[in-house]
């Protein structure tokens, strides 16, 4: 497969989408998405409702965030101190205060480890289960196999009118659906939530267009649609399945509730300063309504954790707001009563360096990561796995990204041991080991 060099390691452009055969996607918006929720299954029983997966992408530290090494040399432990989680003997990194003192409301893994350590193979091989299946560059934007949301989308579907699977600030390099098809792609929301021009494409009519002049477009293209059919009609034409979702695209864009479900300046403002007035800490507060609006799995991008440089300067600034955002998540479901039915997992591709490179940064390292994981009745306050003194490869309770993959279906009440079909017959299994990780089944 053809690779391309990255401009910069932090999530794909519009081209990258385009590869993943997702062009109807961010075309379509969510007359395409709202396919998913017709063609899915019924919901099945299961512990959680909803996942909400904070991707960090480019490769979070797992020394300075949830696997310090305070009694390594300095060259392996770098700058930070820890902070006490109340629990004995467990420690997390300094800038993580806030979710070191709700240990007893979450889970930390860390023993995760493959053997995927460039960006495209890492962020497929965690984002999906499954490894890829040829060798791939650190850029490549590839998708051999469905992703966990679009699985999830297949799986359980959403209330009517409501995309099963969202991705809030761009599209994750894997987060598409391969065979599974571009109804279960995820809806795809741009741009910056914290700006007071913030706004969901597809759900409210673009600007200058009043609703007159949005009728006579949508007859405009019925007629062509109608014309395009009379000329192949022997051919499966997809245009005649379209119908009915951009009616129910134009429906949300005219309903008052499904606009107001997006508009965040309708939080009070102790909220949204609660998760942080920047980017990141309003895509989470949109994923907690998105969650209580019945979509059942929102993927929070979250860029630029490829550190090879200057670590310790970016992460003194980030980490705490970050620490911040994801602790008032937890405690915003918890207090609505939703963190039992929704999972919230923050990780990333791989971990980083043992050693502190000459440049003040660590690299690229799939031998040891760590995994943040709460909610969905999940037992609080455990350490799954270790690595070595030196962080340098998990060493007990060893885990794959296959048995990250199976608990998320599990909690979900999905079957990582079942069969999907490709169009052409081919059986896919969703997980080569459907093996959860018995510790966060509860």
């Amino acid at each position: 497969m053809k690779t391309r060099k990255p401009v910069h390691c932090q999530g794909p452009s519009r081209r990258d989408s385009l590869q993943l055969g997702l062009t109807a996607l961010l075309g379509g918006g969510l007359a395409t998405a709202l396919r998913a929720s017709d063609m899915a299954q019924a919901r099945r029983p299961g512990v959680a409702k909803a996942c909400i997966l904070i991707w960090m992408d480019g490769g979070p530290t797992h020394y300075e965030t949830f696997d310090p090494k305070p009694d390594a040399p300095a060259e392996y432990r770098g700058d930070f101190k820890t902070v006490a989680t109340g629990a004995p003997g467990v420690f997390f990194s300094e800038h993580m205060k806030k979710l070191a003192s709700m240990f007893n409301r979450l889970s930390v893994i860390r023993s995760i480890r493959h053997d995927q350590g460039n960006h495209g193979a890492g962020n497929h091989y965690m984002m999906t289960g499954a490894p890829p299946r040829i060798p791939v560059g650190c850029g490549a934007f590839v998708s051999f196999h469905p992703s966990l949301g679009s699985v999830v989308s297949h799986e359980l579907g959403a209330p009517p009118g409501v995309p099963p699977y969202f991705s809030l600030a761009g599209m994750a390099r894997s987060g598409g659906p391969n065979f599974l098809g571009e109804s279960h792609a995820p809806f795809v929301v741009n741009g910056d939530p914290n700006s007071s021009g913030f706004r969901v494409r597809d759900v409210q009519l673009p600007s200058g267009m009043v609703s007159a002049r949005h009728d006579r477009r949508e007859n405009f293209r019925k007629e062509i649609d109608t014309f395009r059919r009379d000329l192949d009609k022997a051919a499966a034409d997809p245009a005649v399945a379209l119908d009915q979702h951009y009616h129910q695209a134009a429906d949300l864009m005219h309903s008052e509730q499904a606009q107001a479900a997006f508009d965040l300046s309708r939080e009070p403002v102790r909220v949204r300063e609660l998760y942080g007035r920047n980017s990141f800490g309003q895509r989470a507060l949109l994923a907690r309504r998105l969650v209580e609006a019945g979509v059942p799995f929102v993927t929070i991008n979250d860029g630029g954790w490829d550190h090879h440089t200057k670590l310790f300067d970016a992460l003194n600034k980030r980490l705490p707001s970050w620490d911040q955002t994801v602790a008032a998540l937890i405690s915003d479901l918890d207090q609505r009563g939703l963190l039992d039915s929704t999972l919230v997992i923050a990780l990333g591709e791989f971990g980083r360096t043992p050693q502190v490179n000459k440049d003040g940064g660590r690299d690229h390292w799939s031998n040891a990561m760590s995994v943040l994981w709460a909610g969905g009745k999940t037992p609080g306050g455990q350490v799954i796995g270790s690595t070595d003194r030196k962080g340098f490869s998990a060493l007990e309770r060893v885990l794959s990204p296959e048995n990250f993959a199976s608990t998320v279906y599990r909690k979900l009440g999905i079957n990582p041991d079942q069969i999907l079909y490709a169009p052409n017959g081919r059986p896919n299994i969703i997980v080569s080991d459907p093996t959860p990780i018995r510790e966060l089944m509860g």
